[in-house]
């Protein structure tokens, strides 16, 4: 039998938004990552995205998530205007 990529629990529709906001992040932050000219800053970039999205995988609070989704987009228009300067 196929096991499903369903969370166990039901989410609740605040919940369900929040999860799409954190995968939306994580889409993008790594769109972004593909931009960076070079491979070993792009791989060890890919991995800390990876790994700081595996770390705070567990993380249930509403408040901890809210901050952690705002740090995440200032991140990733800090690593969007770097490469918009290293490109021009």
């Amino acid at each position: 039998m196929a096991t499903s990529r369903l969370p166990p629990a039901t989410l609740t529709l605040k919940q369900f938004l929040r999860r799409q906001q954190v995968l939306q992040l994580y889409r993008r932050i790594l769109q972004a990552i593909r931009q960076v000219p070079n491979d070993s800053d792009r791989k060890y970039l890919k991995d800390w995205a990876r790994e700081e999205f595996k770390r705070n995988k567990r993380v249930t609070e509403e408040d901890a998530i809210r901050m952690m989704i705002t740090q995440g987009n200032m991140q990733l228009k800090e690593l969007e205007k770097t490469l918009a300067l290293a490109r021009s």
